[in-house]
């Protein structure tokens, strides 16, 4: 096998002094209200100070809001048997194509070219490939999970090939139930998803 690098924030009119009062004036059905002399200025400066307090407070409030916005939930991951991944071979025109490289289910379908039905590479798609990847192999004996005895620069070039190539092209759709749980089918406490900012990526569960 040879390797291939392959808020809306809510915006409130700013009072212009006098509207709101001249439309008040205005009103006939009003008229029975108004209040002469020193009542009347201090309805005016009531209602002056009422329209600063709405604007001023309220306008701080969205900016809280939208400042302190707390951070979304962490994304749920799905989790993949050896038979569903096997789903996805590149056999069927109508699905995508996935492979496993260290329990991380990458979707590769636009490297159809490489992983693909009748490509180069298709012998590992659908299933976790991380011991073919680290020998660059693909002797049917490699394509599986186990890393059992291979060497320092085996392990070294896997690690290169799964940052550089897999989780810099392709985006991560999931994990293999060996990656998230222990053998006894228990959660695996250690288990962090991996972190792959640069993709953004849709739930397909």
């Amino acid at each position: 096998m040879r390797r291939r690098r392959i808020n809306e924030v809510e915006e409130h009119e700013e009072p212009r002094e006098g509207v709101s009062l001249a439309k008040l004036r205005s009103r006939p059905d009003l008229e029975a209200v108004r209040l002469p002399g020193a009542m009347a200025q201090g309805l005016r400066l009531a209602l002056a100070l009422l329209a600063l307090t709405y604007a001023g407070p309220q306008e701080a409030r969205s900016e809280q809001e939208l400042r302190f916005k707390p951070p979304p939930s962490q994304r749920p991951v799905r989790l993949f048997t050896e038979d569903e991944l096997a789903r996805y071979d590149g056999h069927k025109e109508d699905e995508p194509i996935y492979i496993a490289v260290k329990g991380v289910v990458f979707d590769v379908t636009s490297g159809k070219e490489f992983y693909g039905k009748g490509a180069p590479y298709n012998a590992l798609a659908g299933k976790d490939s991380t011991r073919s990847v680290a020998k660059m192999s693909l002797d049917p004996a490699d394509l599986t999970y186990d890393t059992m005895g291979l060497t320092e620069e085996q392990l070294q070039s896997l690690d290169e090939t799964f940052s550089n190539v897999y989780k810099a092209k392709y985006p991560i759709v999931g994990y293999t139930a060996r990656r998230i749980l222990n053998e006894d089918g228990s959660p695996n406490p250690n288990f962090k998803p991996e972190d792959q900012p640069h993709f953004t990526i849709k739930d397909e569960f």
